[in-house]
């Protein structure tokens, strides 16, 4: 078995949960590569030091990142294409998507063996001009200024469902239904269910519930002239493009799916349990 490591190095503790990782795969022969570009001297008696991210990943059967779930989506956007089973080791503040704790790193010796599942995760899909984009968490659109708010419709199947005056709208997988759109008051969504959820940001309405949508619906959100206040849109929180007046973008569950590496079935659950009670 091969693994390629993608490592968060501005986390202190990244570099050395790598070590201690890769040093435990090594002894259970399996080969991990790492790009040069990140790699540190501390890897090189354990893993192998390719040229790029992307020879890392066509070589490799799994990818391991070590990181916050940040790092997970930046491993979706490489590894998604290709179709590489990503597992995470967690740094981050939640790692709702992360399957390992550093002090848990004893449970990698079950990729030897064979012992762990693969959950298939929906993706978004997500359309703004001629470009295209995929997200595992969310796509959102909302406002550039603190003191406004903006208008907004959203169609289905091109019957428009709402209007909405406010900070935004969050369009959210069954995977992101724990992130953003739950802090703003969506419901949570079984990981493994198809379909998503589109959840207001702070309407200005007394009445304004989330919607759950079935997988082949096709979602459209046109933005109003909005008094020149700024309209952003972004897909897992990267690609912050500014929209012009009565824009259109264009949503709906992607064909593709990406495959996470759990150690249990019902581990979305526990990590609510762990993670979100109490806070």
């Amino acid at each position: 078995m091969n693994v390629c490591f993608i490592v968060n190095t501005t986390k202190i503790q990244a570099i050395p949960v790598a070590v201690k990782a890769m040093k435990l795969l090594h002894d259970d022969e399996i080969h991990c590569f790492i790009e040069k570009s990140y790699a540190s001297e501390q890897f090189l008696p354990y893993a192998e030091f390719l040229d790029t991210e992307q020879e890392a990943l066509e070589r490799s059967d799994i990818v391991i990142t070590v990181g916050g779930d940040g790092t997970i989506l930046h491993a979706v956007s490489r590894a998604g294409a290709i179709r590489r089973p990503i597992l995470g080791i967690n740094l981050g503040r939640m790692g709702f998507l992360a399957t390992v704790e550093p002090n848990e790193l004893e449970e990698l010796h079950r990729l030897k063996t064979g012992a762990y599942f693969t959950q298939e995760r929906s993706l978004l899909k997500a359309f703004w001009g001629d470009n295209e984009y995929l997200a595992l968490n969310d796509v959102v659109i909302a406002k550039g200024f603190v003191s406004h708010t903006i208008q907004y419709e959203v169609f289905c199947d091109n019957t428009q469902v709402s209007s909405y005056r406010g900070d935004g709208i969050i369009i959210a997988t069954p995977t992101g239904s724990t992130a953003y759109s739950l802090s703003s008051g969506g419901p949570i969504l079984d990981a493994r269910s198809q379909g998503f959820v589109v959840t207001p940001i702070c309407p200005h309405s007394l009445h304004t519930p989330p919607m759950v949508f079935a997988p082949d619906r096709k979602i459209k959100i046109l933005t109003s002239e909005n008094d020149n206040c700024s309209v952003h849109f972004s897909t897992d929180g990267t690609n912050d493009i500014r929209l012009p007046a009565n824009a259109e973008v264009h949503v709906s569950q992607a064909k593709e799916v990406i495959s996470l590496i759990t150690f249990g079935e019902a581990d979305q659950f526990k990590m609510i349990d762990k993670k979100l009670k109490g806070r």
